[in-house]
């Protein structure tokens, strides 16, 4: 692939695992093996160790093994321009950019899609790779139907209840992302642990931890009322290994979990 032309294609994408569709879009390439992925919401490996093939071969020649020789692309890492979606790349590998002189790829739909795969896997055909949605739905699916901002807080808009999430695109991997949208409990980080205390008169106060040392704890109680204990007042005090936070699975379909990742995914700060 020729390097500045491709540059531009693989813009700003965040190289991320994402949502890979059990039904395709009209327009999305199936895998390598020409049928559905083996694991819902993820590329298969076969389409990754495919991809590793179709890079070397396309791509190595002006990007590199490491996909980091064209200026300041960096594939492995995940530093893009333009695109967004999966959609987008593979459109952009199928038409070429013939203004800035990158051609288009005459490649089987499953071979871009292979391609599209091990990109996703950060150039490494032992991770996993989830697929990338469109960040615009996925805000519209966030602030509506997921109704998440009853909850979390982005760049000061929503309740402060659950764990601010203005740049959770660069503290969080995509496929932890898609993990806490599909199993809340199961990716809930050790500091946002919900906590039960229950004073010696008999009160009982639920919130979430946000500092804690050997005397005393400080909580966002459910009202959003800032609280800080001291230990020694305390008749009872549990950290739960249960997130309040509800599981996705069956709430949202795989395009609006793809898209509310992409979302996420592409929260970095205001900065």
């Amino acid at each position: 692939m020729h390097s500045g032309p491709f540059t531009r294609l693989l813009g700003a994408m965040v190289v991320v695992s994402l949502v890979s569709l059990a039904a395709p879009l009209p327009g999305r390439v199936l895998g390598a093996q020409g049928g559905a992925q083996l694991h819902p919401g993820e590329y298969s490996p076969s389409d990754i160790a495919k991809g590793q093939d179709l890079y070397r071969a396309q791509c190595a020649g002006c990007h590199g093994p490491n996909g980091d020789l064209v200026g300041t692309v960096n594939l492995r890492r995940g530093t893009f321009r333009n695109a967004q979606s999966d959609e987008d790349l593979i459109r952009l590998v199928q038409t070429g950019i013939p203004a800035s002189g990158m051609p288009a790829f005459q490649l089987r739909p499953e071979e871009i899609t292979a391609i599209v795969a091990f990109i996703r896997s950060g150039l490494d055909v032992s991770s996993r790779a989830v697929k990338l949605g469109d960040p615009a739905r996925g805000r519209k699916v966030f602030e509506g139907k997921g109704a998440c901002a009853n909850c979390h807080r982005v760049n000061g808009v929503g309740k402060r209840s659950a764990p601010d999430l203005s740049e959770i695109g660069i503290m969080r991997p995509p496929t932890s992302l898609q993990g806490s949208l599909l199993d809340p409990s199961g990716q809930m980080m050790p500091i946002n642990r919900p906590v039960r205390a229950v004073t010696r008169d008999g009160k009982v106060i639920t919130g979430r931890r946000l500092n804690e040392d050997t005397y005393t704890i400080q909580l966002l109680d459910d009202k959003e009322q800032l609280v800080s204990l001291d230990k020694t007042t305390l008749r009872e005090y549990q950290i739960l290994t249960t997130s309040p936070m509800p599981s996705y699975r069956d709430k949202l379909t795989a395009d609006e979990v793809a898209d509310v990742v992409a979302y996420l995914a592409s929260l970095k700060g205001k900065g």
